[in-house]
């Protein structure tokens, strides 16, 4: 019998799965919100996942889970850790001309830079996970100041022609600046071009110096935004490589590893 494997990223706005084969090929991916009943969420996403598929429950092999809830979710057969669970991902995700480096994961409340060798291992990581700017929620908030939604905010920055200067690294504060800028009629796609520069500013400075080796790649919901990978090659002057299916990288490593386990 085919054997299939589920990742489960339990995030702190969206819980995603995953499936992959025994070959390592993500066969369909899931979102929904995480809500308050994370276990029921979960449970329904790997009935959907394998209703989608055309398979029984039987069929899958093992189910990982990873991210913020990965120890309360009773559908799963085991957990990992997310930074694991992201460098694994990338063995499957990152684009064949993608050198190992640096996986710069946005999420929805945190942001996390994982530093790999050659041969994927984590070697370290640094992660902002106590204050919100430089995550999805900072973008969220600004979008609703300019009355867009958040899959616009960046092919509207990409009309900029003079981005606005957004200093404040507080959410609140950069949120009080954006009003004001907004007050004096600045362009909202320079406003928005500015948020991106400051997120990547931010995000740029956590980064060790000695652990710069190889190559940038997006994962997470924040990879989705074609403005903010804009302003990150500006920030870095090279190339940034956005992984295959971002926002899943978690949930697919967590599969991948599941995969191995058995």
């Amino acid at each position: 019998m085919r054997k299939y494997f589920i990742g489960l990223d339990g995030g702190s706005t969206y819980l995603k799965a995953a499936m992959i084969d025994g070959f390592g090929t993500v066969v369909d991916t899931l979102v929904r919100n995480t809500g308050i009943d994370n276990n029921g969420t979960a449970s329904s996403l790997v009935q959907e996942l394998c209703g989608r598929a055309g398979i029984s429950r039987s069929q899958v092999g093992h189910i990982m889970a990873t991210g913020y809830s990965r120890k309360v979710l009773d559908v799963a057969d085991d957990d990992i850790s997310e930074i694991t669970a992201h460098a694994y991902g990338v063995r499957i995700t990152a684009p064949p001309q993608w050198e190992p480096g640096i996986i710069v994961d946005i999420g929805g409340q945190d942001s996390k830079l994982i530093y790999l060798d050659s041969n994927y291992t984590v070697k370290n990581f640094s992660m902002n996970d106590k204050c919100a700017a430089g995550t999805g929620k900072f973008m969220e908030v600004i979008a609703q100041i300019l009355e867009t939604t958040i899959d616009q905010v960046g092919p509207l920055s990409l009309q900029s022609t003079e981005p606005c200067d957004i200093n404040s690294t507080c959410v609140v504060f950069a949120q009080s600046e954006v009003i004001s800028l907004v007050a004096r009629k600045f362009d909202r796609c320079d406003i928005l071009a500015g948020m991106h520069l400051s997120m990547a500013r931010r995000i740029i400075k956590m980064m060790r110096k000695s652990e710069k080796g190889g190559d940038v790649l997006m994962s997470g919901g924040g990879a989705l935004n074609v403005g903010l990978r804009q302003a990150f090659e500006e920030e870095l002057m090279r190339d940034v490589f956005v992984a295959a299916h971002p926002q899943f990288n978690g949930a697919i490593g967590a599969a991948l590893i599941a995969s191995e386990r058995m």
